[in-house]
């Protein structure tokens, strides 16, 4: 039903809407009234605006932040420090996508893993394992961080003075393996700018100088040295070697350890520890004397299989939870008995996860 009467707010009438209700004001307090609305408006306008190029100013600002994070020539690599990620390789109601294996690289905490003397070789066979087949398969990203945590092993490795030749043959792979992928630059083998991965090779020429130049310091202490002990106690040490290559270097460092290194004993050991017994008798070498010749045995099985891998820490996979975390840390596991599900991930078994 329409309403006849007169419209109290009807044209004609100065009213205006204050706190206490609508309110009948004259025309020099009407045109007040909008002389002051309009400033206020315009106040407004140029304070939002003002706020607008602000916001602006800020996001750009925090790109900029990111993109120098991210740039190669920070001094601040950008690094991911999750205890534990889900290996997930297809979609499901509760996950979308799959996991791969660059985004698990930058997810781990491999930053910190580096400076655990424990963690440390496996870390670098985990690099060397990339850099001859899976370096095309990581993001721009992950191969970013793939070279800042490698900047950051050869650091340890110059201050340290330790496990020298492990980086030696990393970069020397590495470098062999771009080598063949610059070339096929064209083909989307590799994220980013060939001028930037040139510049990352000029860099691996320069560790592998520094390394070579390495002058190991001698001990400032004056007490007893492995020299000092009993050849018995010598033999039982080198018995702790896992590598041959090592018990070379140790007997080259003088004639008395160079004899105990040539030990049969050490070898055999060194032999059974790495090969099966298959393995040995389809590689037996016989001395003119009718020995078996296990030195020469050993370096010829390293040429012909993969000798076995030792580790003191390593990456854990729950088969329950499917979640790749290192040992030492927790995971939000549901199984009742987590040390049944839990199994060691061996460097090429952290990259099989991630084979489709």
């Amino acid at each position: 039903m329409p309403f006849l009467g007169q419209d109290w707010r009807s044209p004609g009438q100065s009213w205006v809407k204050t706190e206490d209700g609508w309110k009948k004001t004259t025309k020099d307090e009407n045109e007040t009234n909008n002389n002051v609305s309009e400033r206020k408006s315009y106040c407004k306008e140029e304070h939002d605006k003002e706020n607008l190029i602000l916001s602006i100013n800020y996001d750009v600002a925090a790109k900029k932040r990111k993109k120098d994070l991210l740039n190669n020539n920070t001094k601040i690599p950008y690094f991911h420090k999750d205890k534990w990620i889900y290996v997930h390789k297809g979609s499901t109601k509760e996950r979308h996508g799959y996991c791969t294996l660059g985004e698990a690289f930058n997810r781990l905490d491999f930053c910190s893993a580096i400076k655990d003397t424990r963690r440390f070789n496996y870390v670098v066979r985990l690099l060397e394992l990339i850099a001859k087949s899976q370096l095309p398969s990581l993001s721009g990203v992950a191969q970013k961080n793939y070279m800042n945590i490698l900047e950051r092993v050869v650091q340890k490795v110059l201050e340290d003075q330790q496990n020298v030749r492990p980086i030696k043959e990393l970069l020397q792979t590495l470098y062999a393996s771009l080598c063949s992928l610059v070339q096929d630059m064209g083909k989307s083998v590799l994220v980013g700018n060939i001028n930037i991965w040139v510049h990352r090779m000029e860099n691996i020429l320069q560790w592998q100088q520094q390394l070579d130049n390495i002058q190991i310091n001698r001990p400032t202490n004056t007490g007893m040295t492995f020299l000092d002990l009993p050849a018995s106690l010598q033999l039982n040490i080198m018995h702790r070697l896992s590598d041959g290559r090592d018990l070379v270097s140790l007997g080259q460092v003088c004639p008395d350890l160079s004899v105990v290194t040539e030990d049969r004993l050490l070898w055999k050991k060194l032999c059974q520890y790495h090969f099966s017994d298959r393995q040995i008798r389809k590689r037996l070498m016989l001395s003119d004397k009718g020995h078996l010749e296990w030195k020469k045995m050993y370096f010829k099985l390293c040429r012909c299989y993969p000798h076995k891998e030792q580790y003191s820490d390593t990456l854990q996979f729950c088969t329950h939870c499917h979640i790749l975390f290192w040992k030492d840390t927790n995971h939000p596991c549901t199984a009742n008995n987590t040390e049944s599900c839990c199994k060691a991930v061996s460097p090429q078994g952290f990259i099989n996860l991630f084979k489709f």
